[in-house]
């Protein structure tokens, strides 16, 4: 029986083989976080807000391009229509913001004993700007959130995300070639990942080979996440506690992607370790008509929630489901991808949000079918201006999933 490159090979052989692609990427340019500043003034006019606070995450980064995790220490940035970027931080880690700001504004600081929120209200008295309505983005502490709320009474406070989602779900040529990057280096990992495949192997010793393969490919960092599931396991979309090992004929469910320059790959691979058995193919074949409808369905200025509609569809015809019931799909059929693994758009029943030029999103309309396995295909998809085009190569088929 031909092994359609699954199994055969070792660890150490194919990371020896392995060298980074070839690329002139860069990260994301001055000029273009400038232009990300400009698009949200504009929709704050719009809309008549006073101000938007962005805290430390991604976030900040998309809009000022300032890598800070967020912590109980308040730091972050008021975004003014006039394009004006005021950050807040302590006063001991002024120097350190200094060095990762991409766009100029002021820093305002606040020692560890001062409030946070009256600077930020100070900050705001300073621009004349002492009512109306100002938004808070969706990833806010709540502790922040309380804590501006016990020092403001004139100002409405809301939350940002419809503004912020507006800007970060259409992607730019340059962060499209990102993503397309690091799709293509998972995509290679996922098919040495296969190829290092034998009986008793643990989930364990293939995740650590995810992440060294990974780093041979040129991401210092390795993996960004992973999920490597056998057998029964498969039918759990995020894992199980005590993973099993490898044995023959199983399902296997590999999901894992890395992260360059901020943008994060996401790509999962379900395919036989041996023979698969009717119903195995049977799914199998199913999910893959389902990817294909999904993607079909993805014409511009259609809903995110008509595309999700149109998996259950297909889903429904072959006696699955319906809605999420098992065995069938138990979730979306699909997020977007970009900075965060999961953002906006979500492909789930009933969003509104219409398909744009650049939006990326995730295509993965898993089938769970309990106590026996899970099928999960997983690409991502993104908007051109004449339609929908894949980042990645579909798998063809259950046993040779890379068409080798």
């Amino acid at each position: 029986m031909k092994n359609f490159g699954i199994g055969g090979a070792t660890a150490e052989n194919e990371l020896e083989a392995m060298n980074p692609l070839e690329s002139n990427l860069k990260p994301i340019q001055q000029e273009e976080y400038k232009q990300r500043i400009y698009k949200v003034c504009q929709l704050m006019k719009a809309d008549d807000i006073k101000a938007i606070y962005v805290n430390a995450g991604t976030n900040l980064l998309y809009f000022t391009g300032t890598h800070w995790p967020s912590s109980e220490r308040l730091v972050g940035a008021i975004i003014l229509p006039n394009e004006e970027v005021h950050y807040i931080a302590p006063n001991f880690e002024i120097g350190t913001i200094q060095d990762f700001l991409e766009i100029e504004g002021t820093i305002h600081s606040w020692e560890e004993h001062e409030s946070p929120y009256q600077l930020i209200l100070k900050v705001l008295a300073d621009n004349a700007i002492f009512e109306g309505e100002i938004q808070l983005d969706e990833t806010t502490p709540f502790s922040i959130v309380n804590g501006l709320n016990k020092e403001v009474h004139s100002f409405l406070i809301a939350v940002a995300a419809p503004i912020i989602s507006k800007c970060r779900m259409v992607k730019s040529n340059a962060e499209i070639a990102i993503i397309q990057h690091v799709m293509d280096i998972t995509m290679v990992v996922q098919k040495a990942t296969a190829r290092i495949l034998r009986v008793g192997i643990s989930a364990k010793e293939v995740e650590n080979f995810i992440h060294e393969a990974h780093k041979k490919m040129g991401v210092s960092s390795g993996s960004y996440f992973c999920i490597v599931l056998f057998g029964v396991d498969s039918s759990f979309p995020h894992g199980v506690k005590n993973p099993k090992n490898l044995a023959i004929n199983d399902i296997v469910l590999v999901d894992t992607g890395c992260q360059l320059y901020d943008y994060i790959s996401d790509i999962t691979r379900t395919y036989i370790f041996g023979e698969a058995d009717e119903l195995q193919r049977k799914i199998w074949n199913i999910e893959k008509e389902i990817q294909l409808a999904v993607f079909n369905a993805s014409v511009l200025n259609t809903t995110c929630g008509a595309i999700d509609d149109a998996s259950r569809v297909v889903l429904e015809a072959n006696s699955l489901g319906p809605d999420y019931k098992l065995p069938g799909l138990p979730h979306r059929t699909g997020h977007g991808i970009g900075l965060d693994i999961h953002e906006y758009p979500y492909i789930v029943r009933g969003d509104n949000t219409k398909l744009e030029v650049g939006m990326t999103f995730s295509n993965e309309p898993m089938i769970c079918v309990p106590n026996k396995f899970g099928i999960r295909l997983e690409d991502h998809i993104y908007m051109a201006a004449e339609g929908p085009k894949w980042f990645t190569e579909l798998a063809h088929t259950i046993e040779n999933p890379f068409n080798l």
